[in-house]
């Protein structure tokens, strides 16, 4: 079974708003997490296409370099209007939403996300603190209702998803602020967001 992952991304001015690290420009890191977020997911075996929403000319720029992903415009509608919009025109039958800011991600984690999902018409797996989603699928072409926003886990559940319980930590470890940074970093970070950081960190020792 392959899947289209749908990952909305916020413009890079306005994403990571609480993530602030010596050295480093928000935006230019928000930009980083993203693109290396996408690149992992379109490595995932599992997947077949990746659909990005945004309005943001340098993800956009991006994901133009990055095979396998595609990207549509952001139709202004938040969150859960960005992730509609790309279940709508994704191309396969299993869909996904998926977060954008996982810069530890790897495609094997995705892998086996998706591949306990199969079992389920709807399911999701939690962040770390089992409050958020990061990933939230449907089986079969459906009404598309996500529930992302304040404790959106409980949210999806309560709508009829399945909470998957699976080992993949590097899925579970979205990041907003620098902590969480330090756990995705020894996780291991992608190399957009590894050489920003090593560039921030010499900049700040200088």
């Amino acid at each position: 079974m392959l899947w289209s992952i749908v990952i909305p991304v916020k413009t890079t001015q306005s994403g990571k708003s609480r993530l602030e690290l010596p050295g480093a420009e928000r935006p230019q890191l928000a930009l980083a997490i993203a693109l290396d977020t996408i690149a992992a997911a379109a490595s995932a075996e599992a997947v077949g296409d990746v659909l990005v929403v945004t309005s943001d000319a340098d993800v956009q720029a991006g994901v133009d370099q990055i095979g396998g992903a595609t990207w549509i415009p952001d139709p202004g509608m938040g969150l859960n209007g960005a992730a509609r919009a790309g279940l709508e025109r994704a191309t396969h039958d299993a869909r996904a939403v998926m977060l954008g800011d996982l810069p530890a991600l790897t495609g094997s984690d995705l892998d086996t996300a998706l591949r306990a999902a199969e079992g389920e018409e709807r399911a999701l797996v939690s962040d770390t603190e089992d409050f958020g989603s990061v990933l939230v699928t449907w089986r079969s072409p459906a009404t598309f209702e996500p529930r992302f926003g304040t404790a959106s886990a409980a949210q999806h559940v309560e709508a009829g998803h399945t909470s998957l319980d699976v080992d993949v930590p590097t899925l579970r470890r979205d990041v907003d602020t620098a902590d969480q940074m330090r756990d995705a970093h020894a996780l291991g970070l992608g190399p957009r967001t590894t050489s920003l950081l090593a560039s921030a960190k010499a900049r700040s020792a200088a």
